[in-house]
């Protein structure tokens, strides 16, 4: 015979009976749950609080970096699907997961039923596209130390916004490839501010084919921002910059059919919607 020890006195009075030892019966707490600050929804970017103790962090399997403080970043890109698994598991070999459910967008969609979607790239073209990609790609593998994935961003330009996230033309009922970032109309010789803290990773020293003059900042936790169309960029490689430092000027290089700045941002491979983290255009904005 056994009973569940509530108290001293039950224990006492078991051992008088003779009872024998009483049976104890373990009871396991369940660790805290993962926390978001705030809704999911496709392109968007959302910070978060593991468990205290855990060691790794997944969505869908794949791996999330994790701040010493247990604070960790989330980006979700435009087709992302209607949920995705987040899991945290802990020193102690528990796991905790939760569904975040991804809130959809609608996307503005052109159709231009007699336009051609390219024309076949020269070799010119190619043969100069190669090594600029290969800088990108290695200027997005640096993971500097910066926290200002931790800010409330700002514009890095004002303006008219004359190009949004997610938008897409169909040409000839040939899908192109959605508009990735955010274009500011803001006059040629506009000033562009860093959004929030970084370390510069990449600042092109000519024009390349497309982004023209090219300028990327690491804001940490694998959320970069890139300002495309430059016509200066004032900042160097390596570079610390803090929100608001002015970074360069607005132009036309590269292919822009008229002066404007394009804002792109990443979360690792994740192209996100960076109006979204900005929030709408200030008032006054020229």
């Amino acid at each position: 015979m056994s009973f569940s020890v509530k108290s001293p006195l039950l224990f006492c009075l078991g051992l008088m009976l003779g009872l024998g030892q009483p049976h104890v019966y373990a009871t396991t707490i369940a660790p805290p749950p993962l926390r978001l600050d705030g809704p999911a929804q496709q392109g968007g970017y959302v910070l978060g609080w593991a468990p205290p103790g855990t060691v790794r962090l997944t969505l869908d399997g794949t791996d999330v970096r994790l701040a010493p403080d247990g604070r960790f970043a989330l980006g979700f890109g435009r087709d992302q699907p209607a949920t995705a698994l987040l899991t945290a598991v802990l020193a102690d070999g528990r796991s905790v997961q939760q569904t975040v459910q991804i809130a959809p967008r609608q996307w503005p969609i052109e159709n231009l039923p007699t336009l051609p979607r390219f024309a076949q790239p020269s070799a010119e073209f190619l043969a100069r596209r190669a090594p600029e990609l290969q800088q990108i790609e290695a200027a997005r593998k640096i993971a500097s130390p910066s926290t200002g994935w931790r800010q409330n961003f700002m514009w890095p330009a004002r303006g008219r916004i004359s190009g949004v996230f997610g938008s897409q033309r169909i040409y000839a009922g040939e899908p192109g490839v959605p508009h990735n970032g955010v274009d500011v109309a803001g006059g040629m010789g506009g000033q562009v501010v860093a959004p929030a803290d970084g370390v510069v990773i990449l600042a092109a020293q000519s024009p390349f084919t497309l982004e023209g003059h090219l300028l990327m900042i690491d804001h940490g936790m694998g959320l970069n921002s890139a300002f495309l169309h430059l016509s200066r960029i004032d900042v160097t490689l390596g570079d610390v910059v803090r929100q608001g430092q002015p970074l360069g000027t607005i132009g036309m290089t590269g292919r822009a059919t008229g002066p404007h700045l394009h804002w792109g941002m990443r979360w690792n491979e994740t192209r996100i919607d960076p109006a979204l983290l900005a929030g709408p255009m200030p008032r006054g904005a020229p």
